[in-house]
């Protein structure tokens, strides 16, 4: 197993309703899975939301905890329902209805990373899968859950802020020529799990920042968004999708040479979202699910 399951930065004094959270920036890659795996060290990471947690770490300053991922995407994948098992990996499970996440290989344990590389050679047997869940993803979603509740019952309302990373191709299917390529990809499953004026002031955060911001394409929100946002009872839900290009090298998969000034430039962009819901704002309206 990973050493942690998550890593929580918590704020001096909470005064946030935002919970900011990185479910697929987790860097600890067991031997285990090292020794298993077909694949180098460098690819066994490509779908890692590198240094994700990185750029969003300044949030306890504001007030907002930052929860992230210990365990890699590849281990475990936390924006995935536990019962997202995936039979073509893991003995003893049967084919249910069809999942197009888990018929591609990207169930709960992932079967492959970043453009279809298998990850094993071989299955894994279902005790190890339910370690997994047990180990990581249960603790992981547990503290989640505890920090949303503690944001509700202190402000009235919670609002999820899902921060994860893209690589740079996966706009190529909205971008038009002569017209400038998205920067951020914002999710809330085409309104089901936030409410239209939270969505909006995350996307004027990330505007004022002069970052170009689309949403629900490529990108809608996966089981968090899903399981979490339930804007009727005001607790909101936006994945955050980020064109790594922007900061890292996605090839060696190491910060690039912007990667200072834009964790800088997100800096604002934090602060602004994280006073959602403050001292002397109107309370968000609540939004039918």
């Amino acid at each position: 197993m990973p050493e942690a399951a998550y890593h929580i930065e918590l704020p001096v004094r909470r005064t946030s309703c935002v919970v900011f959270a990185s479910p697929h920036s987790g860097r600890d890659y067991p031997d285990a899975l090292l020794r298993r795996t077909v694949l180098d060290d460098l690819s066994v990471r490509s779908s890692e939301d590198a240094y994700v947690d990185r750029l969003f770490d300044c949030a306890p300053e504001f007030g907002a905890p930052l929860l992230a991922a210990g365990a890699p995407r590849a281990y475990v994948d936390l924006n995935r329902s536990a019962e997202e098992l995936d039979p073509a990996l893991i003995e003893g499970v049967r084919r249910g209805g069809h999942n197009p996440r888990v018929t591609s290989g990207l169930g709960v344990i992932p079967r492959v990373v970043a453009n279809g590389r298998a990850i094993y050679r071989g299955k894994l047997t279902r005790d190890e899968a339910e370690r997994r869940i047990a180990g990581v993803w249960r603790p992981y979603h547990a503290e989640l859950q505890r920090q949303l509740a503690e944001a509700h019952r202190n402000h009235g309302m919670a609002v999820l802020i899902d921060c994860h990373s893209m690589p740079h191709e996966a706009v190529d299917g909205i971008a038009r020529a002569g017209v400038r390529r998205p920067d951020i990809v914002l999710g809330d499953r085409f309104g089901s799990s936030a409410a239209a004026e939270v969505v909006d002031r995350v996307e004027a955060a990330f505007v004022a920042a002069g970052l170009k911001v689309v949403r629900n394409a490529p990108f809608a929100g996966a089981y968090v968004a899903q399981h979490y946002g339930r804007p009727s009872r005001a607790q909101h839900v936006v994945q955050v999708e980020i064109d790594r290009a922007i900061y890292m090298d996605e090839r060696a998969i190491c910060p690039n040479a912007d990667f200072d000034a834009f964790r800088a430039l997100l800096r604002d962009v934090v602060a602004e979202i994280a006073a959602l819901g403050g001292a002397g704002e109107a309370t968000v309206p609540l939004a039918a699910e």
